[in-house]
């Protein structure tokens, strides 16, 4: 049920305080005489990717029961192709197993349109010094529905480029602030060095329409190339993509890491933080690893250039892994005391000052960047990030018009399932298992079946 304006999120949260006080009050005085102990604090049950950024956060929990000791969270972690699969089923199916669900801007607004997911503008709103006009604001934008939002933020991203600054310097060889896919082909063929542990570039090859078609999505869109064109046609089999992925294929087949059909982002993330890897084009929130003293070995050492370009301005893509509340959950207050934790500005600083404010999870709030420790720390990738995420929009990082939302993605119901199909067949062509000619020949055919019920109408 929808909360009125006068609803007072606030009201009943601080009705719930003032109730736990009192239970714990009781349940002192009646231990004293033997008495029964009163009910225990509200389970929630929140599924969340196991990337680093959240594996801090179930770091920190004790922090949040201190704040809401009538609340007691129970975390469901899977690496990100699982909790994409196992949230979506759930959510869909009004399963009801999660109050808490870790989703990204692809989901929120098609899922508030299916009514699967709790308005929290209200909840924000209504919330002490939680502020929602403080988050990045395409960001914001991106993960509201008719002007509310749906999910809220726990870290922004778009995506750069970033490369080991002392070796191109001892190399004699100077890194673009726009680098082309040739640039960075060049570079990554001078710099390889398999005999000796060392690759020219790590790319995602994972299949995963979230791991590998995320960079490669970008790369086709700026070779001229995309999914659909605007009456709906599958463009897969196009010139310009095949140009895309012909090269994203030959640059990691050729100077990319060993048994690249199998890294995702965290396998990239480990290969460039241990020195294994001279260049790493992924999500701008990789700085939170690549530059903590306790997990990196190329702390300092590393430049961060915008996303590679071919036909168009920018390239980088836009995302945020963000925190809703289903609508079949009957604990979406105690929900929203764990939401407001973890994305509130309170919180940047707990894991600036209880981690390191190299984890802090970037990208969320505009007044993370103002904050003197963080400030200091990011002074080599704030800029570049904030300019990246500013720059990620289709107007320019693409060369044609598309109907529909996204850079990474396509923002329909279907590509979970058709995004992944065609990831298959290209992580297929990285193992050398098939031609990409062959890998595009099968994706044309998926993408065929998806584009017919738009062009009918069906899905308009």
């Amino acid at each position: 049920m929808r909360l009125g304006r006068s609803g007072s999120v606030r009201t009943r949260r601080a009705g719930r305080k003032a109730a736990a006080a009192s239970v714990a009050a009781l349940a002192l005085a009646l231990s004293g005489c033997g008495g029964d102990s009163a009910a225990g604090p509200e389970e929630i049950v929140v599924a969340i990717v196991s990337n680093p950024q959240m594996t801090d956060a179930i770091s920190l929990e004790d922090n949040f029961r201190e704040q809401y000791p009538d609340v007691d969270a129970r975390f469901v972690s899977l690496p990100e192709n699982e909790a994409r699969a196992k949230i979506t089923a759930s959510v869909a199916t009004g399963g009801g197993e999660f109050d808490v669900v870790m989703i990204s801007n692809y989901e929120t607004p098609m899922w508030a349109e299916n009514g699967w997911i709790t308005n929290l503008q209200e909840y924000a709103d209504s919330t002490e010094g939680y502020d929602p006009d403080d988050f990045v604001p395409n960001i914001r934008e991106a993960l509201s529905y008719e002007g509310d939002l749906y999910s809220v933020p726990f870290y922004g991203e778009s995506s750069f480029l970033a490369y080991r600054e002392d070796i191109f310097e001892a190399e004699g060889l100077v890194m673009p602030e726009r680098p082309t896919w040739e640039d960075v082909a060049n570079f990554a063929e001078r710099l390889h060095d398999p005999d000796n542990g060392f690759s020219g570039i790590c790319l995602r090859g994972l299949a995963g329409w979230g791991e590998v078609m995320a960079p490669l999505s970008t790369m086709m869109n700026t070779y001229g190339g995309g999914w659909f064109d605007e009456d709906w046609n599958a463009t897969l089999d196009s010139p310009e993509v095949e140009a895309a992925v012909t090269d994203y294929v030959d640059l990691v087949r050729t100077s990319g890491q060993p048994g690249a059909a199998t890294s995702g982002f965290g396998d990239c993330l480990t290969q460039y933080s241990q020195g294994t890897a001279a260049m790493w084009y992924d999500a701008t929130s990789m700085v939170s690893s690549v530059e903590d003293p306790a997990s990196s070995l190329v702390v300092g050492k590393t430049g961060y250039a915008q996303a590679p370009v071919e036909e168009t301005e920018s390239s980088g893509w836009l995302y945020s892994w963000s925190l809703a509340i289903p609508e079949t959950s009957q604990k979406k207050d105690a929900a929203w005391d764990f939401i407001s934790w973890m994305t509130n500005k309170d919180y940047i600083k707990l894991v600036g000052e209880e981690i390191s404010w190299e984890r802090v999870p970037p990208g969320s709030r505009l007044s993370t960047y103002e904050i003197p420790e963080y400030a200091e720390v990011a002074e080599n990738y704030a800029e570049p990030t904030l300019s990246a995420m500013a720059g990620a929009s289709q107007e320019t990082s693409m060369v044609g018009g598309v109907p529909y939302p996204g850079l990474q993605f396509v923002g329909i119901p279907e590509f979970q399932d058709l995004g992944t199909r065609v990831a298959q067949q290209i992580s297929a062509a990285i193992a050398g298992q098939k031609t990409v000619a062959e890998a595009l020949e099968q994706s044309q055919r998926y993408a065929e079946t998806v584009a017919e019920s738009y062009q009918s109408g069906e899905n308009q």
